[in-house]
């Protein structure tokens, strides 16, 4: 079976300041991460990472600072994925732990090579 690539990327909406989680918050978050990155171990190409928040946005016209603060999300981070399906690799994003936080989502788009 062929599989295909796909970046998922991990999207969030700007809020009000969020209490930090405690320790033990922490510690069950870390344990539902590391399940499900076990569980789909053979998908999971690239767990990619946290983005910053600074950046620069490159144009024809020249270089601006970025991401500009008055956009409504903010992409958080990236991974890639191999799944032989959009069904599939839309399973990974369900199950995994970024999409259970209010205001967030995952965005999947297939790498193509041609």
């Amino acid at each position: 079976m062929t599989m295909r690539k796909y970046l998922l990327i991990q999207r969030s909406q700007r809020g009000g300041e969020r209490q930090p989680p405690s320790p033990a918050q922490m510690q069950e978050m870390f344990a539902v991460f590391n399940a499900w990155k076990e569980k789909y171990k053979e998908n999971i190409l690239d767990m990619g990472g946290k983005l910053s928040s600074a950046g620069k946005v490159v144009t024809a016209a020249g270089v601006t600072d970025g991401p500009f603060i008055e956009s409504k999300e903010i992409v958080g981070g990236f991974m890639i994925v191999a799944a032989e399906s959009y069904e599939r690799a839309m399973e990974v994003a369900r199950e995994g732990p970024g999409v259970t936080m209010p205001g967030s989502s995952v965005e999947i788009r297939e790498i193509t090579t041609s």
